[in-house]
C-alpha cells in the first residue's frame, strides 16, 4: 500500500486526491479529495498570458493543499497542470509559484498524456461490468480543452481539442466584461458551430461512433448529473456512475441556455464557481451525445486525479 497525493490543476479547477493506492488489489482508497475553483483560465484565450489574480487563486489553493499533504503524510506527490498553464506565455511564473509552495514541479501535460490519465481513472472500476459495453469512449470536459479517448482494457485512440466551458464562454458569452444573460440564438449558434468543429477534429482520430460506452468526466458532466437528479446539495456518491438519458440532457442544457444567472445560482447542487460556465459545458456534453448517437451518458467522478494517482503508485 502506497500514500499518494495527486494535483490536477485545469483551466477553472484545482483539485487534490490523497489516496491509499494497492496495485496488487487494484485497490485506490480516498483519504482527502477536493476541489477548488480558481480560474486559473481567465483571460488566457484572449491574452495568451496567466492573469496576476488567477495566479494568486491557484498559489493560495496550493498553500491549502500543501498543508493537506503534510497532514496525511503522503509519501510522493505529483502535480498535473492541464489546458491553461499550455498555453500561456507566462507559465514560468506558474512553475516557479508551484515548486516554492509544494516542493514539486508541475508537469505540464500533453493533451494525449492528459486523456490517458482520464481514461485509466474512469474506466479501472468498471472492468468487468457486464451492463457496460465496450468499447468506453471517455470523455473529459474541463475549462480550456476536452478530451476523447475510445479504449478497451487499454487506449486505442485518443484527442484532446480546445473546446471547454470556460473557452467556450468567454470567447462567445462575454460582453463588455459580462457574461449575456441569458445569450442570444445567435451566440448560442456560435459555441455549437465551434463544437462540431472540434468533433470533425476529434473524428480525425479518434472512432467516436465505435464506443459502445459513453463515459463522462468534469464538473461540467458531474453538474449535469446533479440537477437530473434534483439533489438538495451535490453529492459524489449519487453521482458517481449515474447515468442521465440523452432526453435529460437535452432538456436541462435548453433551460441553462434560458436561464438568468440567478436561476443558476438558486440551483443547490450547483457550485457557484460553476454558474457562469455550465451552459456552455452542458452544450459540448449534449452535442457529443448527438455526434455519437448514445442514448445516455456513465457519469464519473473517477478521472484524471485517480489516474495521475495510479500513475505514482
Amino acid at each position: 500500500m502506497t500514500r499518494v497525493a495527486a494535483i490536477d490543476c485545469g483551466t477553472n479547477s484545482i483539485r487534490l486526491l490523497v489516496a491509499d493506492v494497492d496495485p496488487a488489489t487494484g485497490a485506490l482508497t480516498d483519504l482527502d479529495r477536493r476541489m477548488t475553483i480558481v480560474r486559473l483560465g481567465q483571460g488566457v484565450d484572449r491574452t495568451g498570458r496567466l492573469a496576476p489574480e488567477a495566479l494568486e487563486r491557484t498559489f493560495a489553493a496550493c498553500r491549502e493543499y500543501a498543508e493537506v499533504v503534510k497532514a496525511h503524510g503522503a509519501e510522493r506527490l505529483r502535480f498535473v497542470a492541464t489546458s491553461a498553464s499550455r498555453d500561456a506565455e507566462n507559465r514560468d511564473d506558474f512553475v516557479r509559484g508551484v515548486l516554492d509552495i509544494l516542493g514539486v514541479e508541475p508537469e505540464v501535460i500533453s493533451g494525449d498524456q492528459e486523456a490517458e490519465f482520464s481514461f485509466t481513472g474512469a474506466t479501472k472500476e468498471l472492468t468487468g461490468r457486464a451492463d457496460l459495453g465496450r468499447p468506453y469512449l471517455v470523455v473529459d470536459i474541463g475549462g480550456g480543452s476536452t478530451e476523447f479517448v475510445v479504449g478497451d482494457d487499454h487506449v486505442r485512440a485518443a484527442r484532446s481539442v480546445d473546446v471547454g466551458c470556460v473557452r467556450m464562454t468567454e470567447r462567445h458569452l462575454v460582453r463588455d466584461g459580462a457574461v449575456t444573460d441569458p445569450p442570444s440564438e445567435a451566440q448560442v449558434a456560435a459555441i455549437r458551430a465551434d463544437i462540431e468543429a472540434a468533433l470533425d477534429l476529434a473524428e480525425q482520430s479518434v472512432p467516436l461512433r465505435e464506443a459502445r460506452t459513453l463515459v463522462g468526466l468534469a464538473g461540467s458532466v458531474t453538474t449535469v448529473s446533479a440537477i437530473a437528479q434534483d439533489l438538495p446539495e451535490y453529492d459524489s456518491a449519487a453521482i458517481h456512475h449515474s447515468r442521465v438519458p440523452l432526453h435529460r440532457v437535452r432538456e436541462i442544457t435548453d433551460w441553462l441556455l434560458r436561464s438568468t444567472h440567478a436561476e443558476r445560482a438558486a440551483v443547490p447542487s450547483l457550485h457557484p464557481g460553476r454558474v457562469d460556465v455550465i451552459a456552455a459545458g452542458s452544450l459540448v456534453l449534449l452535442a457529443i451525445m448527438e455526434r455519437t448517437g448514445a442514448e445516455e451518458v456513465v457519469v464519473s467522478e473517477h478521472d484524471i486525479l485517480d489516474g495521475i494517482a495510479w500513475s505514482i503508485a
